[in-house]
C-alpha cells in the first residue's frame, strides 16, 4: 500500500444473530485472508450509515438494522492511517455469502470471533460491542 496523504475513513459492523457475530475473510489488504468484521471505506458524499449498509450487503449479502454506535477507532502504521467508525447491528435476513472483496462470510460464536479476528483494534471493538449489548435491555 502506498503512503496516503490523509487518513482513510471506514465503517464496520458487529452484526449479532443471537450469540453469534458475522465475520468475513478479507479478500484484499490489509490483513488479506484474515477474518474481520464486514465494512469498508466511505465514499465521497456518502453518510457513514449508508456506506456501512452498502458494504455489508456487497460483502455478505445480508440485510441488517443498525442498533447503535460502538465507537471510533484509529489505527496507524508506517504506511497507513485508518479511522474506523464501528456500529452494532442485528441481522435481519439473508444467508451469508462471500461477495465483493470477501473470500468467506459466516456467523460464528462470539468467543470464536475473538480468536479468529487478526486486528487488535477490531477485537477491541468486538469487546466494546459486547459490553454495550450487555447494558441494553431487550433483544439484540
Amino acid at each position: 500500500m502506498s503512503v496516503k496523504a490523509r487518513p482513510v475513513v471506514s465503517t464496520g459492523a458487529i452484526i449479532w444473530r443471537g450469540g453469534e457475530v458475522l465475520l468475513i475473510r478479507r479478500g484484499k489488504p490489509p490483513f488479506q485472508g484474515e477474518w474481520s468484521i464486514p465494512g469498508g471505506k466511505v465514499e465521497f458524499g456518502e453518510r457513514l450509515e449508508e456506506a456501512l449498509i452498502r458494504e455489508v450487503r456487497e460483502e455478505t449479502g445480508v440485510e441488517i438494522a443498525l442498533t447503535g454506535l460502538i465507537g471510533v477507532y484509529e489505527s496507524l502504521g508506517a504506511d497507513w492511517h485508518y479511522v474506523m467508525v464501528d456500529y452494532a447491528a442485528r441481522w435481519i435476513s439473508g444467508a451469508p455469502r462471500a461477495g465483493d472483496d470477501a473470500l468467506d462470510a459466516r456467523f460464528v460464536p462470539y468467543e470464536d470471533a475473538l480468536e479468529l479476528i487478526a486486528w487488535d483494534t477490531t477485537r477491541t471493538a468486538l469487546r466494546d460491542a459486547l459490553a454495550q449489548r450487555d447494558r441494553r435491555p431487550g433483544p439484540a
